[in-house]
């Protein structure tokens, strides 16, 4: 390899890594009806029923911080964020296997800590931990967790059926992971700049963005109700990248543009406490932010008041508008702005 042929990963970003592992796809199989590009592969099985995969890898120091995450927690969150791409596919999480790799500065009890939060998850989302594999590692701890469920074939939701006019709609609320996350990387610092001090910070004043961080919650509640609905949504992903990125991903695949209402972005007073509190705009955290594993789902107009009868946690924040248009937030305001693709 030529010297100027060497790039390092940070000279193109993870998102263009990513787009070039699309072309690895192995030998093709008839059975597979999706493959990378969504939240979860699909494939056919007999009767009609389509199976998804999805997994998801977290790595110590990129992913998760000991310093300040219980392993507990931390055995919780892994799972709901495999999960919840599941169910961003509209079908039903049945087993989970989990890879992990220990390093030996930490104690059986610790890690059995760890399986007892991935324990409470598959409980709380009725899925069964089926296996996986567990090794050594030098350093840091890593865990990697694949989530296998099942779906009707006509009952898949895939991020590429957003249509013009469609209204575009989100679960819950959005920012306040990040603003947990704000909390606790300065609660650290803190105890570093004084580390005779033993930490335990009083966080009684964020507990429900720290929750948000430390224990997400899948949702699996979203997922019933649509089951139980006649409504079918055109397009369905899990916004756990930031509003901007994952909705970014849909108009994309679709072929379409957006216009987003930033007044209706759902944001918690716990959330907008933060930012006031660390001086920053809160939009960025809903925007930007990651981690919340909401639902963004679009539907043809009539159909929006009809699912508030089923379900009636989710907002509008906006509507899916032609290609050329891009993405654009309109701030109620006179300056409105795009966002590049």
């Amino acid at each position: 390899m030529a010297k100027n042929d060497f790039k390092q990963v940070q000279d193109i970003g993870f998102k263009s890594l990513i787009e070039s592992f699309k072309k690895y796809t192995g030998a093709s199989r008839e059975n597979i009806i999706k493959g990378i590009g969504d939240d979860a592969s699909v494939s056919k099985q007999n009767a009609g029923k389509l199976t998804c995969t999805s997994s998801e890898i977290f790595m110590e120091g990129v992913h998760f911080d000991l310093t300040y995450t219980p392993f507990q927690h931390l055995g919780y969150k892994v799972v709901t964020a495999a999960v919840s791409d599941i169910l961003a596919m509209n079908a039903e999480p049945e087993q989970i296997l989990v890879d992990i790799a220990i390093p030996n500065k930490y104690s059986v009890q610790m890690i059995e800590q760890l399986y007892q939060g991935i324990d409470a998850a598959a409980n709380d989302y009725n899925v069964n931990v089926s296996g996986g594999d567990t090794t050594a590692s030098h350093q840091i701890l890593a865990i990697s967790v694949t989530c296998i469920g099942n779906a009707e074939k006509d009952s898949v939701i895939y991020r590429d059926g957003a249509k013009k006019d469609d209204i575009i709609c989100v679960t819950g609320e959005l920012g306040s992971a990040i603003a947990g996350l704000r909390i606790l990387l300065r609660e650290k610092k803190s105890w570093q700049e004084n580390p005779e001090q033993q930490f335990q910070p009083d966080l009684s004043s964020y507990e429900h963005v720290v929750q948000r961080q430390l224990l997400p919650k899948a949702r699996i509640d979203f997922f019933q109700s649509l089951m139980n609905s006649d409504v079918k949504p055109h397009c369905l992903i899990d916004l756990t990248q930031g509003l901007v990125a994952d909705l970014s991903e849909v108009l994309k695949q679709s072929g379409v543009g957006a216009e987003i209402y930033s007044p209706a972005v759902p944001i918690s007073l716990e959330a907008r406490n933060v930012a006031d509190e660390m001086n920053e705009d809160v939009d960025k955290y809903a925007f930007y932010g990651g981690e919340d594993f909401e639902m963004l789902f679009t539907l043809p107009e009539p159909l929006v008041e009809k699912f508030k009868a089923d379900f009636d946690d989710f907002i509008v924040i906006g509507k899916i508008t032609e290609a050329d248009k891009q993405l654009t937030v309109n701030t109620g305001e006179e300056h409105n702005y795009q966002i590049d693709l």
